[in-house]
């Protein structure tokens, strides 16, 4: 039995003397001070991170009295830092679910074994804060703590990501001080902090001590206001004291200029006003801040003000009268090795990825973030989705989606989640809507929160997701004032945004799942979001894969759910971000920038050099950015240039004209637009792509180079093999498996196995549910039946070969059956055409082509088509089609949980060589899509984390008629018809021709 009362399992004690909310402020001697937001130079602030004395237990119940005592020996003790999170250094479980709980479902109660981490600090006072209020702030511990100081119990708090500020003052003296904290892993919030993340516990976020004098400010709340024109801005600065003191305010501008000051003296609350002419306005593209200082007694308060008006007009919304949307991502408090603790640096990162990719909006998924994150977001431009620390998805399983927003007894916990967000954030403009947490149900709870939350800030629309009707909870959702859905398809926004009988916009807070290779569907959602002033936009689900660094055979890896024999766990469902843990992009952030790009272009007559350019900016012209513009024949730069007068205003178009030239014969010509940026940016170096259009000059198709024949073929049959000789190769077909297993030119061989027909991909992320069908009808095992060979030609000039076959796995009928007509030429060409018929009521097949297994040393790969990363039929609207040169190791990429992977959609030739150019070059009238790799789709199915690979050292040349898209579907809605391989019937022709590529 613990020694301190169980605070933890009652869900209407939620603190001891801990005091009332308020916005994020530091006090500062200095408005100079105060401006740098360099809490170290406050001589009011000291912090408390660093080295504390730490001692795990795995129960509550094993913590002794005397550890919370003055004269308690920490000497045995381990030493931690702090903030961190106990997991990531070495203690406890590290735990990753999504939905359910790690607990019974038995609220309020948690395990008796409650695992729980005994802090000891000792510091010291600065002389100067004799006479002082005193006061410990911690900004974030997970999930409930209770505090000590000097051995007097101070007071409790939970609620795990919103800062909890305790006065000590009576229990401080001079000289050294011992503050002890214990930190518990489970208390009746946890069943409330139910998001999809590792369950980390700790002192997580900063802790220090304020000074302030007796009677100081306590809150401030900035109401800004804009006049209908907006030549007039309005800001009235609530302010609350403990008690009468004498306050000032003074607004001044971007370059420090002052622009009016307001005193009075106020005893509780009272409200200073301040007037701005003319006010430049915040939005996301310029964030312009003015800055506000409130000093009293001392102390100086600092406060970024943006001047915004956020409304919904006829359904749809704006900010300052401009209708917006919103494109954003979901992002957790995330590091591949601090687990939440994060740093400043690594905010700014994130941040600007996030600029250089298009992105304006961030969803705090799914609880607040740190406010220095807010602060960044108020000065770079960003718009936020501020969203309580609330979330109840595992009710689901256990019972009832519904429960606890249905508990009066709960209501209080779920409206001071909201409070404690509110007040703490208030006054950043980068908070544009109030989000009342994520998949928790819908019922009176929420509604409570929703009506304080408008009743204490009305300037701001509420969210939340949880009233989608099929989740059958209230039907009332009149406090909220958008619908919001998750992964509803494309189709399903539309028909939204297009019946009549809805009023409010509709906001996408979770759409597109990122997850592995992904996602495929971001052009078709945006087709829609941008053809309905009713849709608002959303958050792609989401920023970052949640993977833990560990090292296994001295090799590191990124670890998922079930890594640490937790359970329950959702495996390598965290790994589902548009970056990965170190924060390097995966093809999937370069095709959300190019589908939300803010530049379109549009061919307008390019025989005439005229492009449109549609400018899909909310706020900004377009003269802050270039176009740079490039003529390609075949692959190779023939002509380049730059376009001036770029001058269209938000959301208008304007025409550009360019001397791109005349063709100079027959060719692939391309002429590709880039939009880049002028100058220097915080986020960009100039000239940084801001996205790009590319279009194909109609003009004839250059001939295909067709070698003489030197010599005519010769034939013969050997031990059940068609040997094929010429000039400078020779080639061999297995009458057994009707198949090319050898090609051979100058003696040089290039296949390692027979040539064969696949339909089996190593199942994406996105796949895991189409998978099972695919599974179930057999084609991760299917094989070649082979009916008939036949030998339809045999001359000096050409020999073809038919052979009927089938493809099909065990237990199941075949999947498809087909004919594959062989050509071999005295040049040494060599010609498929395929027939293929595919059994009817089966899964779309994953794909259908021709696998080429080449052997070691063939590294080199050149193609012309889409590049230079991966691509598919739903996903390659960021490639750009050109020549490129590149390697089999550089096309691999390397998701944290393998799988398909690579591959090149619309592609009209390739080239698999050695580095001196001997291999084999692929064709066809038709494009088609290749793939080469170091790993076999089985050996990527097979693998559960990329440190399970080995690596083949022959090369895997996948040449396919068609691949399907990759989707969403992991957890968004199933591939759409369109890029499903679900042809019943289709032919396949592909040419293979054996080069020296350097002398041809």
């Amino acid at each position: 039995m613990s020694f301190v009362p169980k605070y933890w399992e009652d869900p209407e004690l939620l603190q001891i003397n801990r005091e009332a909310a308020r916005a994020y402020y530091i006090p500062y001697a200095s408005a100079a001070d105060a401006r740098s937001r360099k809490r170290g130079r406050s001589p009011y602030y000291v912090t408390l991170n660093g080295r504390w004395k730490f001692k795990y237990h795995s129960s509550v119940s094993e913590v002794k009295e005397e550890c919370v005592t003055t004269d308690c020996d920490t000497g045995g003790w381990d030493d931690l830092t702090v903030p961190s999170c106990w997991q990531t250094n070495g203690y406890d479980q590290l735990h990753y679910t999504n939905i359910n709980y790690p607990f019974p479902f038995d609220p309020p109660f948690v395990p008796n074994e409650n695992p729980a981490g005994v802090y000891v600090r000792e510091f010291s006072l600065p002389d100067k804060w004799e006479g002082k209020e005193k006061y410990a702030v911690f900004e974030g511990v997970n999930s409930c703590f209770y505090l000590w100081v000097n051995g007097q119990f101070i007071g409790y708090s939970q609620g795990s990501r919103m800062p909890a500020e305790f006065n000590i003052s009576s229990y401080v003296r001079p000289g050294v001080n011992r503050m002890t904290v214990m930190v518990l892993k489970w208390c009746d919030g946890s069943y409330l902090e139910d998001q999809d993340l590792w369950r980390f516990s700790g002192i997580f976020r900063d802790v220090y001590l304020l000074a302030r004098e007796s009677a100081h400010i306590t809150d401030v709340f900035n109401r800004t206001s804009l006049s209908a024109g907006y030549d007039e801005a309005a800001l009235d600065c609530e302010i609350g004291t403990t008690g009468s003191l004498e306050v000032e305010a003074e607004l001044r501008d971007g370059d420090g200029v002052t622009l009016g000051t307001a005193q009075a003296v106020i005893d509780g609350l009272g409200t200073l006003k301040l007037r701005v002419s003319h006010p430049v306005l915040w939005n996301a593209e310029h964030p312009y801040l003015y800055h506000l200082y409130v000093s009293a007694g001392g102390e100086v308060l600092h406060f970024a003000v943006g001047f915004r008006e956020i409304s919904i007009q006829g359904g749809v919304f704006t900010i300052n009268g401009q209708a917006v949307k919103l494109k954003g991502v979901n992002r957790h408090d995330s590091h591949p090795e601090l687990g939440q603790t994060i740093p400043v640096n690594h905010m700014v990162k994130d941040l600007r990825l996030m600029k250089q990719h298009n992105i304006n909006t961030i969803r705090t998924s799914h609880y607040p973030n740190d406010s220095r994150f807010l602060e960044l977001c108020d000065e770079y431009g960003f718009y936020v989705v501020g969203e309580a620390d609330l979330e109840c998805h595992g009710a689901l399983p256990a019972g009832d989606f519904n429960w606890f927003t249905r508990q009066p007894g709960w209501e209080k916990a779920f409206v001071e989640r909201a409070y404690r967000m509110v007040e703490r954030d208030k006054n950043h403009p980068s908070v544009i809507i109030w989000s009342m947490g994520n998949e928790s149900g819908y019922g009176e709870n929420h509604m409570a929160m929703a009506r304080w939350t408008k009743g204490r800030d009305a300037s701001r629309p509420i969210h939340y997701e949880g009233s989608d009707p099929r989740h059958g909870g209230s039907p009332d959702t009149e406090v909220l004032d958008m619908e919001s859905r998750m992964y509803a398809s494309s189709e399903a926004i539309a028909a939204y945004a297009s019946d009549p009988d809805t009023s409010k916009p509709m906001f996408l807070c979770e759409y597109s799942h990122a997850m592995g290779n992904g996602p495929g569907d971001l052009q078709d959602y945006w087709d829609v979001i941008n053809r309905y002033p009713k849709l608002m936009g959303g958050c792609v689900w989401e920023w970052v894969d949640h993977g833990i660094k560990i090292m296994k055979n001295g090799r590191p890896f990124y670890a998922y759910g079930g890594d640490f024999r937790d359970k329950p766990n959702d495996g390598n469902f965290c790994i589902d971000g548009l970056v990965s843990p170190d924060r390097k992009p995966h093809p999937g952030l370069l095709e959300l920038k190019q589908v939300i790009a803010p530049v379109i272009f549009e061919a307008e007559d390019l025989e005439a050099g005229l492009i449109k350019v549609h400018n899909r900016y909310d706020f900004s012209d377009l003269s802050g950015v270039k176009v740079l513009w490039k003529l390609e024949r075949d692959g190779e730069t023939v002509r380049q240039g730059e376009i001036g007068g770029l001058s269209a205003g938000p959301h208008g178009s304007q025409t550009l004209e360019a001397d791109f030239g005349k063709p100079d014969g027959p060719g692939r010509y391309y002429v590709t637009l880039s939009c880049v940026t002028a100058q220097e940016t915080w986020w960009a170096a100039p000239g940084h792509e801001i996205s790009f259009g590319q279009f194909k000059l109609p003009t004839p198709q250059p001939e295909t180079f067709k070698p003489e024949a030197l010599s005519p073929l010769h034939t013969e049959m050997l031990d059940g093999r068609l040997v094929i000789r010429g000039f400078d190769f020779e080639y061999g077909f297995n009458l057994e498996t009707g198949s090319f297993d050898s090609l051979v030119k100058n003696g040089v061989e290039l296949l390692q196995t027979p040539l064969s027909f696949s339909v089996w991909r190593a199942p994406a992320d996105n796949d895991r549910f189409v998978k099972e069908e695919w599974m179930k009808e057999g084609y991760e095992r299917a094989k070649a039946h082979i009916y008939a060979v036949d030998i339809i030609r045999q001359d000096g000039e050409a020999i073809e070969v038919e052979t009927a076959f089938s493809l099909g796995g065990y237990l199941r009928p075949p999947i498809l059956k087909g004919t594959a007509r062989w050509t071999a030429d005295a040049s040494g060409g060599l010609h498929l055409q395929a027939g293929v018929k595919v059994r009817d009521n089966i899964p779309f097949l994953p794909r259908f082509g021709l696998c080429a297994v080449m052997p070691e040393g063939n590294e080199e790969v050149e193609y012309f088509g889409k590049g230079p990363h991966e691509s598919y039929i739903d996903k390659g609207r960021s490639t750009k089609t050109g020549k490129y040169l590149t390697t089999v190791d550089d096309l691999f990429e390397d998701y944290i949980m393998p799988q398909e992977n690579g591959s090149h959609n619309e592609t009209e030739w390739v080239i698999v060589s050695s580095e001196l150019g001997m291999g084999l070059r692929f064709d066809s009238s038709t494009p088609f899509s290749f793939n080469a790799s170091h790993y076999t789709p089985e050996d990527l199915t097979e693998a559960g984390h990329n440190y399970e690979l080995s690596r083949r050292p022959e090369t895997i040349v996948h040449l396919d008629y068609r691949m399907s898209g990759v989707g969403s579907n992991s957890c968004g809605p199933a591939l759409l018809a369109p890029y499903r391989l679900d042809e019943k019937e289709f032919e396949f022709g592909l040419s293979i021709a054996p080069v020296f590529k350097e002398d041809e």
